[in-house]
């Protein structure tokens, strides 16, 4: 049972869920935060156009959840916004931004109260276990320099696989943000970055602000996604797949963002570095592996690295 102060507190916390066309995974989300060992907080669903039925589902079986609708252009940045307004709009103090395909362990906004109660104003991201319920992401931290990401599950040991650890950017499907980061730094840059990259380009904003991001490891959800249509273009060459991952929208490797990542983030002296390995790795990467592939080698699509929602 949560006590009087937890109580007046889950009352102002908003969880804002993007989705699009995955009512099987909507319906689990939200079956797992009604199973959260303290409830009091608002699920806000952001339904960007889905033609299946999630809206009317939600509403019969999660009537106490908010709906609000897009005309399927929003995708995940816009529509994510589009909830922060809401919540903000509301009074929230503090919104949890959610993808559809997780499932939040039961415990888990208990643990994020746990954080925020440690760092109250810090932002704060989820643990994410695979569906053997081993970690497959823990946080974190960028290399400027080589455009490379350092992995905590790599760097910490085990026995360290709890409590805070210090990151420098997160995805944005199990971020806890308190409110006055969205007043500082604004919103996600949907024009910018309209489905991948706006979150760690957020997040990386907020550091720069004097906001600290933690990998919370006691608080700790499922990823239970299918292969996105990103995986796919890597996973299926061709050459309609690598142009569509180099420059479509949801394309994993899309170098217009990722020059528009760079020039807004990475610290002007490694900006040269940053932006000719980074180019080269997204173009050179995929023809690389392709080769391979026709040579008989396998490769497998790396996973540790959660996109930004996948609308």
């Amino acid at each position: 049972m949560a006590d009087s102060t937890m109580t007046a507190t889950l009352a102002n916390i908003h969880i804002v869920i993007p989705v699009h066309n995955r009512k099987a995974h909507t319906l689990g989300c939200l079956e797992a935060l009604e199973r959260q060992s303290v409830q009091g907080f608002t699920v806000v669903v952001v339904d960007d156009g889905s033609s299946d039925g999630t809206a009317a589902a939600i509403a019969e079986r999660y009537p106490r959840v908010t709906v609000l609708h897009g005309d399927g252009n929003l995708w995940w940045s816009g529509a994510t916004n589009l909830g922060v307004e809401h919540a903000l709009a509301q009074g929230a103090e503090y919104i949890l931004t959610l993808n559809d395909d997780t499932l939040p362990q039961a415990d888990f906004m208990e643990k994020m109260l746990w954080g925020a109660a440690a760092e109250p104003h810090a932002l704060l991201g989820a643990c994410a276990l695979d569906l053997q319920g081993r970690f497959c992401y823990g946080g974190q931290r960028i290399r400027w320099w080589s455009a490379s990401y350092v992995n905590l599950l790599d760097l910490l040991p085990p026995a360290q696989w709890h409590g805070l650890h210090a990151v420098t950017h997160f995805p944005g499907r199990g971020l806890w943000i308190p409110a006055e980061v969205f007043r500082a730094v604004g919103r996600y840059a949907a024009e910018l970055f309209p489905q991948a990259v706006a979150d760690e380009d957020f997040t990386h904003r907020a550091l720069r602000a004097g906001y600290k991001i933690f990998c919370n490891y006691e608080a700790r959800l499922v990823t239970c996604a299918g292969i996105s249509r990103s995986e796919l273009m890597r996973m299926q060459k061709s050459w309609a797949n690598y142009r569509a991952y180099l420059f479509q929208r949801n394309g994993g490797g899309n170098l217009r963002y990722f020059c528009r990542y760079a020039l807004r983030n990475c610290p002007p002296w490694w900006l040269p570095l940053f932006l000719s390995i980074g180019v080269l790795r997204r173009v050179g990467g995929y023809l690389l592996e392709w080769g391979r592939e026709r040579c008989g080698f396998s490769s497998a699509t790396k996973r540790n690295k959660p996109e930004a929602g996948s609308l």
